[in-house]
């Protein structure tokens, strides 16, 4: 089993975070100080289904696999990222984050930039898609954040 995560703690981290109220997030460091039991595998609502739980064999590639597709193309020829996901997962955060951005910025300008090229009904099905294709963005930026907290060395344990 890998444990190559855990090489990546959150300096940040000042102690537990609660979340979303089903799940208690804790610094891999603070469970081995405290000789806390090891705990079952829980992934917290937005995990990629693409990407086995932490801590389950090759979850790490499975991760890696999931984040390249996050992320442009070109980037699966940078062996770097391959070797070091932590950054990988801090790539894809940030080409995320900036699709989000530009959907966003696609939809509000579409009807003043293309209203004159096209008829009202195919802006309205258009600006549909655009909002479709945002939401999923959204939920992929979750995910992709989930993937890099646990990169990052954090565990995630179902809450009592």
């Amino acid at each position: 089993m890998s444990v190559a995560f855990r090489q990546y703690p959150d300096p940040h981290n000042q102690g537990e975070f609660h979340a979303g109220g089903s799940l208690r997030v804790v610094p891999a460091r603070e469970e081995r100080r405290a000789g806390a039991a090891p705990q079952q595998i829980y992934v917290p609502p937005g995990w990629p289904t693409e990407v086995l739980p932490p801590g389950a064999p090759d979850w790490e590639i499975s991760a890696i696999t999931w984040l390249m597709d996050q992320c442009p193309a070109d980037y699966r020829a940078y062996p770097v990222l391959r070797r070091h996901p932590v950054v990988l997962a801090r790539f894809a955060a940030e080409f995320v984050e900036g699709q989000i951005r530009s959907s966003r910025q696609a939809l509000a300008t579409a009807r003043p930039s293309l209203g004159e090229y096209v008829e009202h009904a195919v802006l309205d099905q258009a600006a549909e898609a655009i909002q479709s294709e945002g939401a999923r963005l959204v939920r992929v930026r979750r995910a992709v954040m989930l993937v890099e907290e646990v990169l990052r060395g954090r565990i995630f344990l179902r809450k009592m």
